[in-house]
């Protein structure tokens, strides 16, 4: 581990591909690359008939004969177990490294020019190649397909408000010329501030609403105390007028009852007086004495 920590990742990167170099071969400006990734270049380079360095871009004729590097292939073969103990693997769910060959690492950021996501070994790699010219890189997204322009190839990175979608700079003077078109950037911003506006706006209409339903409640319970208070005087109203029609009932009963009572009183001592006298004159029933029969029975 303390022999492979001497070694840097970016001196054994090939430019062309970016990862580890594989079969490495060194040409004769001193650059080395993957015995693919040269071999390819230069393949593209046959009806020239001159080949160049990628890096360099010194020229050669005909072409170098490639040797593998042996003593390159051993460093990097270290360097590659020691950068294989740190590198995380993607699980699932994660955004893969575009660049690992064998098992993919977990990508840490993607670049929206060389539309590639990388894990954190091939990030710096990239970084290091394009330090004349930065790129413009996100954190790791599975999108970057829908992120490209499928017509031109291109990121993106303008909206046309006319048509109301996500165009590249190559739309902008096609199908979308003239139209009103901003960055992405830009609609972005506008979008969150209207989605906030309205959101500001729904959170003061519920919030009427709630006072509404505050007033509404506040209301019927106010009705609902004004009436029971009604309906309570009411029934003690209607309580009051049965006690005093009940108390004119039995007075007038009473009364009533009295006056019976007395009369009742009266015909039963004139019956008693009656049979009383009935018993004397039966006495005199027998008697031709009719003056003192008239004086006896007189009322």
């Amino acid at each position: 581990m303390a022999e492979a920590s001497v070694f840097s990742v970016e001196q054994f990167s090939c430019p062309v591909c970016l990862d580890l170099l594989k079969d490495p071969v060194t040409i004769h400006c001193g650059h080395s690359y993957c015995m693919s990734c040269i071999t390819d270049c230069w393949d593209q380079e046959d009806q020239k008939r001159v080949y160049s360095c990628p890096q360099c871009r010194q020229t050669f004729s005909p072409t170098p004969a490639l040797g593998k590097n042996t003593m390159l292939a051993i460093v990097v073969e270290k360097l590659k177990k020691t950068n294989l103990k740190a590198a995380v693997p993607a699980g699932h769910g994660d955004v893969e490294c575009d660049i690992c060959t064998g098992r993919k690492h977990k990508a840490v950021k993607s670049c929206l020019v060389c539309l590639e996501s990388y894990c954190q070994t091939h990030f710096e790699r990239h970084e290091e190649f394009r330090s004349g010219k930065r790129h413009k890189v996100t954190d790791a997204t599975g999108r970057l397909q829908q992120m490209i322009c499928h017509q031109h190839d291109k990121l993106l990175e303008l909206f046309c408000r006319t048509d109301q979608q996500c165009v590249c700079v190559l739309c902008m003077t096609d199908e979308h010329k003239n139209h009103e078109t901003v960055s992405t950037a830009a609609e972005r911003t506008e979008k969150e501030s209207e989605i906030q506006q309205r959101i500001q706006q729904r959170q003061k209409d519920l919030e009427q609403l709630r006072e509404a339903v505050e007033s509404h409640k506040r209301s019927a319970q106010t009705a609902v105390e004004d009436s029971e208070r009604i309906f309570t005087e009411l029934i003690r109203s209607i309580e009051r007028s049965r006690s005093e029609v009940t108390q004119r009932i039995r007075d007038q009963e009473k009364t009533a009852v009295s006056r019976a009572e007395g009369q009742m009183e009266r015909l039963e001592q004139e019956t008693e007086d009656l049979k009383k006298r009935n018993s004397e004159l039966e006495q005199l029933s027998h008697t031709d004495d009719h003056i003192h029969f008239l004086q006896v029975t007189e009322i």
